[in-house]
């Protein structure tokens, strides 16, 4: 084992112990392939895996059942007030939103997920997109902002979820 990787491998269980401290509620089998950072308000599933992801505010984030996550991943659940505010271009006001990803979603790489989101069962949200709002349940979005260009299969998802047939 080279020092690059001894180096990693202390960085990541640092972050595993971080993790085990700040999550409101950590599922069993957590992998970490990358720096993760979450905030005090998050709620993690069983079988995740992070692969690189920061969660930035306070605003609570509820990650599902064998969630997966490409590198340098990112998640904001708070912004300014821009809109009401007694100052531009904003004020000292913080406006929290949840972010909801249910099971089996997939983002890729650099992913960035925004206040308010909710992401539906099975969805795929490509690499390098900005996600805001709702992805349906086995969509595949992309772009920015993210849109829906495809559907999963979701007879054969179904099968292979009855037969419990996950990675």
């Amino acid at each position: 084992m080279n020092l690059k990787s001894i180096i990693k491998k202390y960085q990541i269980n640092k972050c595993r112990k971080r993790i085990r401290k700040k999550a409101k509620t950590l599922g069993e089998n957590l992998y970490l392939g990358g720096i993760t950072k979450i905030n005090d308000n998050t709620y993690i599933g069983n079988n995740v895996n992070f692969n690189g992801m920061t969660i930035y505010g306070s605003g609570r984030v509820v990650i599902g059942n064998y969630f997966h996550s490409g590198v340098e991943c990112m998640i904001i659940t708070q912004n300014h007030n821009y809109d009401k505010g007694k100052s531009i271009p904003y004020d000292e006001t913080v406006i929290y939103k949840d972010i909801i990803i249910e099971d089996f979603v997939w983002i890729g790489s650099r992913v960035m997920i925004l206040p308010g989101t909710h992401i539906g069962e099975g969805a795929v949200i490509q690499g390098g997109a900005v996600v805001h709002g709702t992805i349906p349940p086995y969509a595949i979005a992309g772009g920015n902002p993210a849109k829906i260009f495809k559907y999963r299969d979701i007879e054969h998802f179904k099968k292979l979820k009855e037969e419990k047939r996950f990675f």
